[in-house]
């Protein structure tokens, strides 16, 4: 499960981007070597997190109800209906900077995701005191 999650994520969100925003300033002190360990590590922990969660999706669906452009990106509105929830919105924040769409952000019911781990990791790199490689090797092992 969660490897398929991983693969879907890979293949439909722009992951440079979204590791790069939750690194925030930090991204840019680090090396070529530390921004690709970071975006690999990144991508693991966030689809180990967010994996887990991937079963609740079986059996239910997620209906799309409307497009808007904001600036230089689209926002795609969906409405998800799980088995055994209340149905709850979900946003899509979509850019096709990266060469092809991709969604950068995700709103669902209105919480910030990519803002919520922005946050995480900046938390995290605090409690490491700015160590870059220790967050990195900590990413490898949490989510």
């Amino acid at each position: 499960m969660l490897r398929g999650f991983e693969q879907i994520f890979l293949r439909y969100a722009d992951v440079a981007i979204i590791a790069q925003t939750t690194l925030g300033v930090d991204w840019r002190r680090a090396g070529q070597a530390q921004r690709r360990a970071y975006v690999n590590a990144f991508t693991g922990y966030i689809s180990r997190k967010y994996g887990r969660r991937f079963r609740e999706f079986i059996g239910g669906r997620v209906t799309v109800t409307g497009v808007r452009q904001v600036r230089d990106f689209q926002e795609v509105n969906s409405i998800a209906e799980l088995r055994g929830q209340s149905p709850f919105r979900v946003d899509w924040l979509v850019s096709d900077k990266s060469g092809s769409p991709k969604f950068f952000n995700l709103l669902v019911d209105g919480v910030n995701m990519l803002a919520t781990e922005r946050a995480e990791i900046g938390a995290m790199l605090d409690r490491r005191g700015g160590d870059i490689d220790g967050l990195i090797a900590d990413l490898g092992r949490s989510g």
